[in-house]
């Protein structure tokens, strides 16, 4: 397969022992261990017909690729440049540590499934190159058809590949420059497979299976190029397992995981350690306004702080603090006390706060400088009756929103009943199960006193104020002075939760609720959910909050149900 010969000139020289990913807005720090050569001139035909050989790079690095806008992480990697580094004559490590430093291309092989679950995927391995099957593209062209989330994925892909193959001028036996269509980030190059590649595959696989076919095109380039690091990358478990099985490398496409681990999601609350006021004790600034008390703190504890934090101080035989971060300038940050919606004179629509995580829910849920509140549980924890009970008290008492719209994602948890028959707030009405046993537990408050026709006449006039809409007709909606309400949103992709957030107009709230341990879409995870896309991308926002829900108060069936099972 036609490759770029290795570069001949050098750079300066990095330290990636010390230093970050290096990126152009940082670049690292100066070292004797290893240079980065620049730009490989473009290859000529005759060094193109020859494979080239090129060492191997690390193998254990788990992710493909860089996710957009992440903060750099410490790699044992050679840094993002415009060509491998390489290793000075000077140096003379050993085996392993040559492994981990030459810092060469990799080739990854893209497996069909990678491509329709993110269609910029190509531009995620940053200096990489890409190879592309033949089958990959026969694949991709079977499954663009529909309006389902993977036909549209499948279109765009093509149609990357398409612009891609235009800015060559139709040559692509030699390669296409990734960063041809403006990103800059991938500096590899992409390849076609323009020619029969030889394979070895044990004959009791089918050779006409699309999957076998790209492991044998992953064979023969490992083959072709002994020197060189060609890794498969797959969705597809069961295609992992039989490279493995074959002797090849194969990895996951992770590029689309917010958080490698779901432990490491921001939770929207900080204890403060048990000398807290020890040591805030000489430079602390206390005063009330409006009702609440404001402390003024610094430290090394306000490098911990974000926006819209909650921070608690509970030590026996001490008054509790609870409050929130409502400023951070510098090494000083603002905290300022809760509402205690946890007394039954601030309870809201009859619904008092059971716990600490809960009384955090309700102090967002009711500000109304907020916008945008996630809450994240286990089931039980109070995050649809809660949502409602501030929405009912925000519409029909304060009169702030004029309606709730409700909306969740319409996955089932088993087999599909078929087609709902009605209009479109009917078909959504088997979906709504949640929204209608709140609404009754609501409507039977302490404040329906008046008997059964009082009872009747609330639980009318919550319904009327409360719409049932479908995500499918979302798309180009705006909502004015609206209290949205989205349910089950870890069912939901990073794109879909965009295409419901941004519907958002002047005056509405919007509030994202979900159990990530409930995810039932087949090929979403705790770190790829748009539930977590969002709470670590609005985390710190001035006009936005989270809370994680720990303590389940439905019932003690349910509580130990949800440890034991």
């Amino acid at each position: 397969m036609p490759l770029p010969p290795p570069p001949s000139r050098k750079a300066d020289r990095v330290d990636l022992k010390k230093s970050p990913r290096a990126t152009p807005a940082q670049p690292p720090e100066p070292s004797a261990d290893l240079v980065a050569p620049t730009v490989a001139p473009a290859p000529s035909p005759a060094a193109a017909s020859a494979p080239v050989p090129l060492a191997a790079a690390p193998s254990n690095a788990r992710r493909t690729g860089r996710r957009k806008g992440a903060a750099p992480t410490p790699s044992t990697e050679a840094p993002t440049a415009t060509a491998p580094a390489q290793i000075t004559a000077a140096a003379k490590p050993t085996p392993r540590r040559r492994a981990m430093q030459t810092g060469q291309k990799r080739l990854f092989v893209l497996d069909t499934n990678v491509l329709m679950h993110d269609p910029s995927c190509l531009f995620r391995f940053e200096e990489h190159d890409i190879f592309l099957p033949m089958i990959v593209l026969e694949e991709l062209d079977n499954n663009k058809k529909g309006m389902s989330e993977v036909a549209r994925n499948a279109r765009q892909a093509s149609r990357t590949l398409d612009a891609l193959a235009a800015s060559a001028n139709g040559d692509i036996r030699h390669g296409l420059t990734l960063a041809a269509l403006g990103n800059g980030e991938a500096t590899g190059t992409l390849f076609f497979q323009t020619e029969l590649l030889p394979h070895t595959l044990p004959d009791d696989l089918p050779q006409g299976k699309a999957d076998n076919q790209i492991l044998s095109v992953v064979q023969a380039l490992k083959a072709r190029h002994p020197d060189r690091d060609v890794v498969l990358v797959s969705k597809d478990i069961n295609m992992r397992i039989k490279a493995r099985a074959l002797g090849l490398t194969a990895e996951d496409y992770e590029n689309d995981k917010t958080l490698d681990d779901a432990d490491m999601l921001y939770t929207g609350a900080l204890a403060l350690p048990s000398d807290f006021w020890t040591r805030q004790n000489k430079t602390v600034e206390s005063w009330q306004q409006g009702g609440h008390t404001f402390y003024r703190i610094g430290g090394a504890i306000v490098e911990q702080l974000l926006l819209n934090q909650f921070v608690y101080y509970e030590a026996p035989g001490e008054p509790p603090l609870y409050a929130r971060v409502v400023e951070l300038r510098g090494k000083t940050a603002v905290l300022r006390t809760l509402k205690d919606y946890t007394h039954l004179k601030n309870a809201v629509w009859g619904v008092a706060a059971r716990n600490r995580e809960q009384n955090f829910a309700l102090n967002l849920l009711m500000d109304p400088d907020i916008d945008f509140v996630t809450l994240a549980g286990t089931a039980g924890t109070g995050k649809t009756l809660m949502a409602l009970a501030a929405g009912l008290t925000q519409v029909l008492d304060e009169r702030r929103y004029s309606e709730i719209i409700m909306t969740r994602a319409t996955v089932s948890v088993g087999e599909d009943i078929g087609f709902l028959p009605g209009t479109e707030e009917e078909k959504m009405g088997p979906w709504m199960g949640a929204l209608d046993d709140n609404l009754e537990f609501l409507a039977q408050g302490a404040r329906n006193s008046a008997g059964e026709w009082g009872r009747a006449a609330t639980n009318d006039l919550i319904r009327s104020r409360v719409k049932i809409k479908s995500m499918n007709f979302m798309r180009g909606r705006t909502f004015l002075n609206k209290y949205v309400i989205i349910d089950e949103a870890q069912n939901l992709t990073p794109k879909q939760m965009k295409t419901l957030i941004t519907r958002a107009g002047p005056g509405t709230k919007l509030v994202c609720m979900g159990n990530l341990a409930q995810i039932d879409t087949p090929y979403l995870t705790e770190g790829s959910s748009g539930l977590t896309y969002v709470v670590d991308r609005f985390k710190g926002w001035p006009h936005g909050g989270h809370v994680t829900l720990a303590r389940g108060e439905r019932s003690r069936l349910a509580d130990f149900a949800s440890e034991v099972l």
